[in-house]
This record gives structure tokens, sequence and C-alpha cells, in this order.
């Protein structure tokens, strides 16, 4: 096994309390099987039409819906019958909805016949399409679609698997890790495989000593020299892919471009496993690993949760809930979104629900202006200038916004931990952004309706001095007697029947 030594640190960010400590002490839950589940359906231009009705009975892996080119599809996570497909709450802003199809589980949790990929004497194109029709996606958080990530090949490229874990509160894949070090590595080699990369960094934050030595033992029985192993500080937000690009090579991403543009992949070990199961079992993605923690509930714990499964089964099959709960939050405590209701199902970007006790939730002061004192510039990982930012946000001067960066912000909530004047900086980035893409957008368009302006005017030019030459044609033989006038009649007449003569049409 080859360990990369690390001579770089974090531009910016924040060593923060873990509070891991419940959930890492016990396997993960597996065989969980919810009464009922709530299963998104593909949504948007691309989407096409469901491939159940209602009463129909179900099997686990069975696809619930037909998408078109570059989306994965959803699939039953257990055995059961539909009873709805309609629109139905989903993690988000409160309002967010999106269509699935409801299932009440019968309990036996019976899959569908599965044909491993392992074996079959597929292309590249076909083995990639079969990662989209299993539904594989990054289950860091993004949902980028796994197959059209590992679309892109070359033997330059990197692939840095994901196991940082950085974000408080969340312990699933460090015990992913843990439980299935080979699962994890089979995967990544498989990434690799279809990618052309040649190198993979397995990047594990040092406060994991158990998945260390989990994942070390699986490298030196794996034999692939592409692999090395590399302990990132215990510093937040050392996950955020374009970090630990900066960690790993002292490579900066560029503003706009992709880790792909600099010959990096980044996936997560989650996915890494998912795409394992996949190729060894033929399983689609059905299930992800959730941590459950809080101060709320009373058995803190790692589960694998059928996705569609309701956030009130899941607490409930932790326990249930202890004492007061003061917020239910999806994901960590810096990146999570609250949450307005238990009856929100689990999704594939679903890592991790927080019963957040009184004291476990960061309450800011009420807000002052800022005194410009820079904490907040000097922890951003994305070495951007809030203050400049919120200044510019506050004036609405929104080309400024633009050309400082804001969307490179990655919403990490550095600055609303350290700025004394307890601005929320972060929910006003996040909200600039809308505010940001839409003037983007109009700008857009006013350029292009500028360009079409300038085109007819253009034309209209054309035209005008066409018809002046004409005029001028007639008139100057005026002198010349008869003949000279009617030959220089059949020249503007010739001109006319011409298909050049003709000007184009206006764009609309």
């Amino acid at each position: 096994m080859r360990e990369l030594t690390l001579e770089r640190r974090l531009l910016g960010g924040l060593r923060l309390a873990a509070h891991k400590q419940h959930t890492t002490t016990r396997p993960i839950r597996r065989g969980f099987v919810p009464r009922e589940l709530i299963i998104p359906l593909p949504d948007g231009p691309t989407a096409t039409d469901t491939l159940v009705a209602v009463g129909e009975p179900v099997l686990r892996g069975q696809p619930l819906a037909a998408t078109g080119e570059g989306i994965a599809i959803s699939h039953a996570s257990s055995s059961g019958q539909v009873v709805a497909i309609e629109p139905r709450p989903m993690p988000g802003p409160p309002g967010t909805t999106a269509p699935a199809v409801v299932i009440h589980t019968d309990g036996r949790d019976q899959a569908i016949p599965m044909t491993p990929l392992a074996g079959q004497s597929l292309s590249r194109d076909d083995m990639l399409q079969r990662l989209q029709d299993a539904g594989l996606v990054g289950l860091g958080g993004a949902l980028f679609p796994t197959a059209e990530k590992l679309r892109s090949r070359s033997e330059q490229f990197t692939l840095i698997l994901n196991g940082a874990e950085c974000e408080p509160y969340i312990s699933c894949d460090d015990m992913l890790m843990r439980e299935q070090a080979r699962d994890v590595l089979d995967g990544a080699a498989l990434m690799c495989d279809f990618s052309g990369a040649g190198r993979c960094i397995v990047a594990i934050e040092r406060d994991k000593p158990e998945a260390i030595s989990a994942i070390a033992a699986a490298l030196d029985e794996h034999e692939d020299d592409r692999f090395e192993l590399a302990q990132v500080p215990t510093v937040y937000p050392a996950g955020g892919e374009r970090q630990l690009i900066q960690l790993l090579a002292g490579i900066e991403v560029p503003s706009g471009r992709y880790p792909t543009d600099v010959n990096f992949l980044c996936q997560n070990v989650g996915t890494a496993v998912a795409l394992a199961k996949l190729y060894a079992r033929g399983e689609p993605l059905t299930s992800r690993i959730v941590t459950v923690t809080g101060k709320g509930v009373r058995t803190p714990q790692n589960i694998e949760a059928p996705i569609g499964t309701p956030i009130a089964e899941l607490i409930g099959a932790a326990g249930g809930y202890s004492g007061n709960v003061a917020r239910l939050i999806m994901g960590g405590s810096m990146m999570g979104i609250a949450l307005d209701s238990d009856a929100r199902p689990v999704t594939k970007a679903t890592n991790c629900v927080v019963a957040a006790a009184p004291d476990e939730v960061y309450t800011p002061g009420t807000a002052r202006p800022c005194i410009r004192c820079g904490d907040c510039a000097r922890v951003c990982p994305a070495r951007l200038l809030p203050q400049e930012l919120i200044r510019s946000l506050t004036g609405d001067d929104l080309e400024r916004v633009a050309s400082l960066g804001l969307a490179d912000c990655i919403e990490c909530g550095c600055c609303d931990v350290v700025c004394p004047s307890h601005i929320t900086l972060t929910e006003r980035f996040r909200g600039g952004k809308h505010s940001l893409a839409l003037w983007t957008a109009e700008q857009a368009a006013a350029a292009r309706a500028e360009a079409r302006v300038a085109r007819r005017e253009q034309r209209l030019d054309l035209a005008a001095n066409r018809e002046a030459e004409e005029r001028r044609a007639l008139l100057a033989p005026m002198q010349g007697g008869r003949e000279a006038r009617q030959r220089a009649v059949q020249a503007v007449i010739e001109r006319a029947r011409s298909p050049s003569a003709a000007p184009d049409g206006d764009e609309t």
C-alpha cells in the first residue's frame, strides 16, 4: 500500500466539534423495511411516463419510470403494492413537491431477478447505460448521474475517492468504509476502468482511524498499483471536491470550470459501493446508509434505509424521539436543510437526519452592521470576500456581485460561524445566487435582443442602399435615349429575380 504524504493545508475552514461518537459505536443496522415508501420520480423535460399503475404489486429493484437520456431512473426499494402516484412533499424549502410513487410494503422485501454485470461482454457505452438504468448517482449529495460523470475518459485522470466526511454529525461514510472496505475499493477500481484513470487517491480525514485501518488492510489485499491512501486534515470543509483537489494536488479548479478540466474525477465512497453491488450482483440503487442522530433521538445510529422511507419511520427505527426536538435537519449541522415535517421521505441525497435538541441549534443574535473585521474572508475556503459580497448584495449591485465570484460560494457556513455581527451571510448568498442567475439571464436576453436589432438595421441599410443604387441606375441613362433606358430597366428586373437579392427575414 502506498500512502500519499500531504504537505499542504486547507485554505480557510474551521475546526468543529464532530458530534459523531454516538453513531460510530454501533454497526450499521441493515434489513430495515418501513411500512410505507414515498419514492420520488425523475421530474423535468427529460422525464417520461411511469411504468407502474395504482394497485399494481411491485418487487424491490423494479423500475418505476422511463426517462430520457442522461437521467438516472427510480426503482421500487422494497416489495409491496402501489397505492398512489401523485405529487408529494419532498425535502427542501417549504412547498417543495415532486411526483412520487407511494408503496405500501408487504414486509417480505422480495426482489426481481437480477443479472450481474460481471462476466458480461458489454461495450463501455453499454456498461455506462446499465449504470444509468440502475439509478446510480453521486451519494455525496450532488446526485449527479454516475454514468455521465464517468463518460469522460482520459489516462491523465486521477480519481479521488472521497471518504473525508468533514461535516459534523455525519458518519455514514465512516461506518461504510469500516464494514465494506473491500467493496469500496472494488467500486473504485471499476470507476478507474470506466474513466481510464491511471491513479486513485482514497482520501480520509485523520479523525477516522478505524476507517483508515480498514481501507489500508483492504489495499494490501487488493494489490492494485493505481491506489494511494491520503489522510487529510480534520478541518471543515476539507471534503469539498475543489478543496480536496487543492489539498491533494495543489491545483485550483478555475472558476466556472469542472474538476475534469484539470484531469480529476471525484466520487463518494458510497457511490463506489453501489457500483460494486451492481457489478457483482446486478443490484440497482434502492437504498443508502443514513446517519440518524442528535440528542432528540433515543438510539443514534447508522441505518441502511430504503429510498422513500418516511423520516418519521427512520426516527422510529432509531428508538424514536427523546425529549424536546428544536429542529429537524436533513444533512449535517453546517450545510443541512431544516425540515418542516418528518413526513418527508429519504431521497438518494439524504445522508443524515439530525433531531437537534435546543442546545444543539445555533441561534444567531440580532444582526448588527458589518464592522469590516475580515474574519469571514480568513475562513472562506473558496477565497472569496464575504464582506464585499454582502455589501454589494445590499446595494443590489449584481454586476459587482458577479465580478466578486458569488457563483463560487460553496455555502459551507464558515462565515456565519465567525461573524461577530451575527449576519446570516450564507442565507443571503443563497438568495443572492438566485437573483444573480435571473440577472445573468436578463443580461444575456438583452444582449441577444441588441444583436437582433443590429442585424435588422444592417439588413435595412443594405436594402436602402440597393434601392438607391437601382434608382440611380434608372436615372443615369435618361440622357442616352430609349434603348439605354430599356437596358437599365431590364438589369434591375434581373437583379430582382436573382435569389441572392432577396433580403433575409427578421429573426424572431
